[in-house]
C-alpha cells in the first residue's frame, strides 16, 4: 500500500479525522500496511506491545486465555477500527491474542515513533486523548454490565451492542445482525456457557423478543429488548 493510500486509510479514522495536512502526513510517514491470511495471528498475549493497528479490511477476533486455556472475546473487529486502544499509553505486552478470522489488511503504526511524533507535536496529545477517553468510558461501561447485571441482561445488551456495531437496518427498521456469531462466540464475550446463551436465545424466540430469518441471521428491535431491563 503506497504512502497516499495509507493516508486515506488513516484520515478516516475519528482518532486523526481532525488533523490538518501536515499532522496527518506525520502520522502517515512513519506507518505500513501488512497483509495477514486467515487463521494466522497479528500478536499473542504477553508479547511486547510495539505496534497500534488500522484495519482496512478483514475481520479480527481479539480475546484472552486464562491458565486454563479457556477463551474470553474481548471483540470482533472489522474494518474501521483500531487495536489495541491501550497502546499508545501503555508499556509492556499486549493484553490479548488478535487471531485473523478473515484475510486482513492493516496500517501498522509502531508505538515509539508514534510516540516521538506526538512529542514533537503536543497539540495532538490532546486530540488522541479526547477519542481515546470515549473509548475508555465504553470498556468501563461493559464492565459495569458485568458486574450490576444478570446474564439474562448481559446477552441483551450484548445484543444490542452488536446490532449498533455490526448490524443493518431493514425495511422495517429492525436490526438485523447476520450470523457471523456462534452461541459460543456470544458465550466467551460475557464469561458464560454456550448452553446458558442457548436457552437464553431460544426463551427470547419464544417471547417474541427476536427473530431468525431463513439464513439464521437474527432480527432485532434494541428498543424493545432495553424495554425488557428497565
Amino acid at each position: 500500500m503506497r504512502q497516499d493510500q495509507i493516508k486515506k486509510v488513516l484520515s478516516n479514522f475519528m482518532l486523526f479525522r481532525d488533523l490538518n495536512e501536515l499532522e496527518i502526513d506525520k502520522i502517515v510517514q512513519i506507518s505500513l500496511s501488512r497483509t495477514w491470511k486467515k487463521n494466522s495471528y497479528i500478536f499473542l498475549q504477553g508479547e511486547p506491545l510495539d505496534n497500534v493497528y488500522f484495519m482496512e479490511d478483514g475481520k479480527v477476533k481479539i480475546y484472552k486465555s486464562d491458565v486454563n486455556g479457556r477463551e474470553q472475546i474481548v471483540s470482533i473487529l472489522k474494518k474501521g477500527e483500531m487495536f489495541p486502544h491501550v497502546g499508545f499509553f501503555r508499556k509492556g505486552s499486549y493484553p490479548a491474542n488478535a487471531e485473523v478470522l478473515e484475510k486482513a489488511t492493516l496500517v501498522v503504526v509502531p508505538i515509539a515513533k508514534f510516540e516521538n511524533v506526538l512529542i514533537e507535536n503536543p497539540e495532538l496529545c490532546i486530540k488522541v486523548f479526547n477519542v481515546l477517553g470515549e473509548k475508555i468510558v465504553d470498556l468501563q461501561n461493559r464492565l459495569e454490565e458485568q458486574i450490576l447485571n444478570n446474564t439474562y441482561e448481559q446477552i441483551i445488551k450484548l445484543l444490542i451492542r452488536l446490532g449498533e456495531k455490526h448490524g443493518t437496518k431493514n425495511e422495517d427498521g429492525k436490526v438485523v445482525l447476520k450470523n457471523e456469531f456462534t452461541n459460543k462466540d456470544l458465550a466467551n464475550m460475557i464469561g458464560t456457557t454456550r448452553e446458558t446463551v442457548s436457552r437464553t436465545l431460544t426463551k427470547m424466540k419464544k417471547d417474541e423478543l427476536i427473530e431468525m430469518d431463513d439464513e439464521g441471521n437474527m432480527i432485532l428491535d434494541p428498543e424493545t429488548l432495553m424495554d425488557e431491563i428497565f
